[in-house]
């Protein structure tokens, strides 16, 4: 497997105080008190075949769980677009990935998908990867969401992203005929994988 050559640490106890402060703050769109787990985060994208990917977008990065994983793994010409709206998230995104080739870090809500997708000319996303919260966001953004992921996807792409219960994936199926399912239990709390398909 290719990738950037981009080794980067993350700063575990910042991160994780910068986290719980968030959710203190903004519970429904942070949706747990502790950043995800390096356990989760490799099973997120141990489905992504970085070789072929030309388009990756990453949705609900938090304190970047998964795009540090992204960053490292992607081949240098893939475009990675990642979307945060959370003020100090993005912020600690920014600072970290600004002056990576090929890593767009934006500020905004994954409803305006296809928005930022046709100003940085992309046309469909080979995998999107969520980090948001479905259980806690109210259900009309969840559903805004959902059709912009379903609506940029490539023909046989994959939509990743973990529950902590599998109460939404009934919800998840009226956008994605099949799913996939991985269970991580070195997380807190213990999660599930969703590699979702039309």
């Amino acid at each position: 497997m290719g990738g950037t050559g981009v080794v980067l640490a993350i700063e575990g106890g910042q991160n994780h105080m910068s986290f719980f402060k968030q959710y203190i703050l903004h519970p429904r769109s942070v949706g747990a008190v502790k950043a995800s787990s390096k356990h989760l985060a490799e099973k997120m994208i141990e489905d992504v075949n970085f070789n072929e990917a030309e388009n990756i977008i990453e949705i609900g990065a938090g304190t970047g769980a998964f795009t540090e994983k992204l960053v490292n793994a992607k081949q240098e010409e893939t475009r990675l677009l990642i979307f945060e709206i959370n003020d100090e998230f993005f912020k600690l995104l920014q600072k970290k990935y600004k002056n990576i080739h090929n890593v767009y870090v934006i500020h905004d809500t994954a409803e305006h998908m296809s928005r930022q997708m046709k100003k940085h000319k992309i046309s469909k996303a080979d995998y999107i990867i969520s980090g948001l919260p479905f259980a806690s966001l109210p259900r009309e953004v969840s559903v805004r969401i959902l059709k912009e992921c379903r609506r940029n996807l490539k023909m046989g792409g994959s939509f990743i992203t973990f529950q902590y219960t599998r109460l939404k994936i009934p919800f998840l199926r009226h956008f994605f005929r099949r799913i996939s399912i991985k269970k991580e239990y070195k997380n807190i709390p213990p999660a599930y994988i969703l590699n979702c398909k039309n």
